[in-house]
């Protein structure tokens, strides 16, 4: 250690108390981290790139300092998705720290471990109140059925007005309007449900297709259908 003359010349001043770090809820306690591995945490981070052309939802479950699950999640941009295989197979096995000084391929992702890093190191975390934390795996609870992302899609234009396109139920094939032309339901097909019965169950694509339809509001009361995609 290098001390510039100005410091050589000072007189010694005793420090007082030692504090140490505040404590922090982490899985249900009050936790003091002084190392990596004292850190624990189940939570999730939002980030974007430059252009913000898509956006990232990043989810890990932290185990004395090591990621031990991750989830990533990627939307609006079509290379970002390639990116997340990437980064998926990168993240486990790494503690907190070292994830937060890889390059994890996109500037989405990459913001999304930036975010996520705060929460968990600051003990705001999903999981700050749970005693023993969440079990690795928790994460695939916030997919949809099938362990699809849950996605929404709506398309306005001031001209037309509204296009339901995909809701958290899954992909909107007809919208019900009634006789004002105001939406008051829409048909969907659970895309998840539907290859679920198709490829893990064998059942014939048209049978399948039938047992993933629903509606949703009052689409039988509609005074007219239309198909968002095309009208």
């Amino acid at each position: 250690m290098n001390y510039s003359h100005e410091v050589n010349e000072m007189c010694t001043v005793k420090k007082g108390p030692k504090h140490g770090p505040a404590a922090i809820p982490q899985e249900g306690k009050w936790t003091k981290a002084y190392e990596i591995k004292d850190i624990n945490g189940f939570s999730h981070g939002v980030g974007w790139c430059a252009p913000q052309q898509g956006a990232c939802k990043l989810t890990l479950n932290v185990k004395e300092g090591k990621i031990e699950e991750a989830l990533v999640e990627t939307i609006g941009c079509t290379g970002m998705t390639h990116s997340a295989a990437m980064a998926a197979e990168i993240l486990p096995g790494k503690t907190i720290l070292e994830a937060l000084n890889t390059d994890l391929v996109c500037d989405a992702i990459n913001v999304a471990m930036r975010e996520i890093f705060l929460q968990i190191v600051y003990g705001r975390t999903q999981s700050a109140f749970s005693e023993g934390g969440l079990v690795v795996g928790a994460s695939l609870e916030d997919l949809g059925k099938g362990l699809r992302s849950v996605t929404g899609t709506m398309f306005a234009t001031g001209a037309k007005g509204v296009r339901y396109l995909e809701m958290a139920e899954g992909y909107v094939v007809e919208m019900g309007l009634d006789e004002d032309g105001e939406v008051i339901g829409y048909k969907f097909v659970k895309l998840g449900i539907m290859l679920e019965n198709i490829f893990q169950k064998g059942m014939a694509p048209d049978e399948a297709l039938k047992k993933a339809i629903g509606t949703y509001g009052r689409f039988a009361e509609a005074k007219k259908v239309i198909n968002p995609r095309k009208e």
